[in-house]
């Protein structure tokens, strides 16, 4: 079966050796989507609602812009 990774779109065939890759094709692949995942890539953006303008945004804990 083919399949095609989802960080570098190169189609490989399955085998037992990548399967701990899964579903990329290589450890690279892996690494490379766990890093865009912690460097913050990957989010949902929403829009602000009333009661988030109210209370004011969520810090990261940083003591100087908390309110």
């Amino acid at each position: 079966m083919k399949r095609k990774c989802p960080t570098c779109s190169r189609q490989f065939a399955e085998t037992v050796e990548l399967r701990p890759f899964q579903p990329f094709c290589s450890q690279r692949c892996r690494a490379a989507d766990l890093g865009k995942w912690l460097d913050g890539g990957y989010r949902i953006e929403t829009q602000a609602s009333e009661e988030d303008l109210d209370h004011g945004m969520p810090t990261d804990g940083d003591p100087e812009t908390t309110q």
